[in-house]
């Protein structure tokens, strides 16, 4: 089980056994006055209605808790299920305080009409009136030292209801803030791939510019040395042009000679010794 559902099961005990409790309050409170003890059943009901706000006190806690906790249940039906208990928790919460407000009313009324019967009695003179008297004044200051220590541990038992909601509402702030860092996390985690694939990107253009460069340099290497064998082919043409041209004007061999000797082929080997060797180039 999800501890969030945990979590809102266990509001719902406490609020049951709450209900409990206060629904015995109410009914301790309402019949206040009814047993003929006017006086003391008065010093006591300030006593249930202390015990009685605690437990509407700790309701109210119980509200803000399950309101926290029903939006993070896991599934939407668990989520309305939750919203729907919360509603029906309120209109309870609603309908016990109108209940404690009728009992205090019920009671005072108790009160009142026991008080009027008990000076009757007390004005009536005889032995029972007086021992009736000296029995109230020592009921009265037991039920004043009780009242005051009891008001005292209700002080404490609020002090540490206090106590639990601020410890509650910490442990809330904590899991929120757990709740964020795990968002957090998480998109640190997406960014974190997308930078790996990213590095990776890089990578790989950088090893294609070094690899372009490669073959751009080759390639500018082939062309070079093509243009350098062109212009070399190039300069031994014109030097030659250059030689049949002065051969020419020295008047060592003649245009048709050079003609016949491109038809027919190269000289024979009794050819003069004087002529240039250039001719064989042609």
């Amino acid at each position: 089980m999800d501890e969030v559902t945990q979590a809102v099961d266990n509001l719902k005990k406490d609020w049951s056994q709450v209900v409990a409790q206060l629904e015995v309050c109410i009914a301790a409170i309402e019949s206040c006055g009814m047993m003929g003890k006017g006086t003391e059943e008065a010093n006591s009901l300030p006593r249930l209605n202390g015990s009685a706000q605690d437990a509407l006190q700790l309701l109210n806690a119980l509200q803000c808790r399950l309101d926290l906790l029903a939006e993070q249940l896991p599934s939407f039906e668990e989520v309305q299920s939750g919203q729907a208990t919360l509603g029906s928790w309120k209109e309870q919460y609603q309908r016990l305080r109108a209940s404690l407000r009728s009992a205090n009313l019920q009671a005072k009324a108790n009160i009142k009409k026991a008080a009027e019967e008990e000076r009757k009695l007390l004005l009536g003179g005889g032995e029972e009136s007086t021992i009736r008297r000296r029995n109230l004044q020592t009921k009265a200051g037991m039920t004043s030292a009780a009242e005051s220590i009891t008001e005292s541990l209700r002080r404490s038992r609020q002090m540490m209801v206090q106590e639990v909601e601020r410890s509650a509402n910490t442990l809330s702030t904590f899991d929120e803030s757990t709740s964020v860092l795990r968002k957090a996390e998480g998109e640190y985690q997406g960014h974190r791939s997308l930078l790996m694939r990213t590095r990776g990107m890089l990578s790989t253009m950088q090893r294609q510019d070094v690899l372009d460069r490669i073959i751009l340099t080759i390639g500018f290497l082939i062309f070079s040395l093509a243009v350098l064998y062109v212009v070399s082919r190039r300069i031994g043409l014109l030097t030659l042009q250059r030689k049949l041209a002065d051969a020419i004007r020295s008047g060592s061999i003649s245009a048709e000679d050079i003609v016949g000797k491109v038809q027919h082929g190269p000289a024979p080997t009794n050819a003069p010794p004087n002529a240039p060797a250039v001719y064989d180039e042609l």
